[in-house]
């Protein structure tokens, strides 16, 4: 499905670096790996990828500030990958802009699970047929059709996981969305840590379409049922 899907492997270890690259050319992708940080952002420079699989701890700029300089310019999935048990390092790189986390040491299969269900969820061109749906939340217009959300001529760049939650939301307005059905929608693991990771999600997409995200009009925090769209 994913054949032709272009990974950059981010990592200063070496070994792991050479390991990552022949399992997932070897599951059919094509493979780029950088050492670190300033090598990725060259090759980045030249390159356009279909996702990034990035390790947090590396000498010199790490991970998440990688993540934070990227999504100024890119809109490229970023999959993280962190030390076990280092929860401060998996919300920060959320709240950074990461799409999904895997703590190490990990099975390449669950890498790959990740990697997929995160391709998967990235919004498809579709041939326009009809007039587009669009959803007005004040000045910021979303066409469902599309998967695009513009303020005024400027296109607002969108996460794939901001992308996949506008997705839900909108196929669903002024209802509410349980955590655990956005979780699952979303192909993540069941739980309260993924739960989490999407009240982070929800805050930096909050950023983007509210006039003032701390109390929110359009991306609603129900009580006891969730969230819920709520357009003009």
């Amino acid at each position: 499905m994913n054949c032709d899907a272009h990974l950059l492997i981010v990592d200063d270890d070496e070994r792991i670096r050479e390991l990552l690259k022949k399992f997932l050319m070897r599951s059919g992708f094509l493979v780029t790996a950088a050492r670190d940080a300033q090598h990725a952002r060259r090759v980045l420079s030249g390159l356009d990828f279909d996702l990034i699989v990035l390790d947090v701890m590396m000498p010199g700029e790490d991970g998440i500030s990688l993540t934070k300089a990227l999504r100024e310019t890119h809109t490229t999935p970023i999959l993280l990958l962190t030390a076990q048990g280092e929860t401060e390092n998996r919300i920060a790189g959320l709240e950074a802009g990461a799409d999904d986390y895997l703590a190490k040491p990990f099975e390449p299969k669950e890498l790959l699970l990740r990697i997929n269900a995160i391709l998967r969820r990235m919004p498809e061109a579709k041939p326009e047929d009809t007039a587009p749906k669009v959803l007005h939340l004040g000045d910021i217009r979303y066409d469902i059709e599309r998967g695009e959300m513009w303020q005024g001529q400027d296109l607002v760049r969108l996460t794939s996981t901001e992308s996949q939650l506008m997705k839900i939301f909108s196929a669903q307005p002024n209802e509410a969305v349980t955590r655990a059905k956005l979780v699952e929608d979303l192909g993540r693991d069941r739980g309260q840590a993924q739960e989490r990771a999407v009240d982070v999600q929800i805050t930096r997409l909050r950023r983007k379409i509210e006039p003032n995200p701390k109390q929110p009009q359009y991306l609603q925090t129900v009580r006891g049922a969730g969230y819920m769209l709520a357009p003009d």
